[in-house]
């Protein structure tokens, strides 16, 4: 069972969330992580995933192009992401940099791909999903690993 980690990065913050995201995936027994930017994804590492797990930078508050432009372009596999996991994680560069606005635009997209999405689990935040200021810290990297945990072990559960 796969769970893709998608992510569009910048200045490799937000890929460095991805990849922890991506570990906290692969601690869950029968698992694989397939991290991928957007730039390297495929329409068949969406379709064979039973779980996506999306990221971005801050955009003007919302998901960058690019990421926008994946969910736009894998629109006729739309049907085939339904009653998957999804989850959304992403990095700003301060405080109110619009970290969480980011991540219910890239929900957005999840909800009408038809996938069951969810936040981090209550033992990291309880909230949207993973987030970081600048370069993740060692508190941002472990929401990461246990947003990741949490969307490999509903993928198992699911499936």
């Amino acid at each position: 069972m796969k769970v893709l980690v998608l992510y569009y990065s910048k200045t490799g913050h937000t890929r460095k969330l991805a990849e922890q995201i991506a570990e906290g995936v692969k601690s869950v027994s029968g698992v694989e992580a397939v991290i991928k930017s957007t730039q390297e994804v495929t329409k068949e590492d969406f379709v064979n995933a039973a779980g996506v797990i999306a990221g971005s930078p801050v955009y003007f508050g919302i998901l960058a192009a690019d990421l926008k432009r994946v969910f736009d372009e894998f629109v006729g596999v739309r049907k085939q992401m339904e009653n998957k996991v999804g989850a959304a994680f992403a990095s700003s560069g301060f405080l109110a940099g619009g970290n969480e606005t980011t991540i219910i635009s890239i929900i957005q997209c999840m909800l009408i791909y038809g996938m069951i999405v969810v936040g981090d689990p209550m033992s990291a935040t309880g909230h949207y999903g993973a987030v970081s200021l600048g370069s993740p810290d060692d508190k941002a990297l472990d929401v990461a690993t246990k947003l990741g945990e949490r969307v490999a072990q509903l993928c198992k559960k699911l499936n």
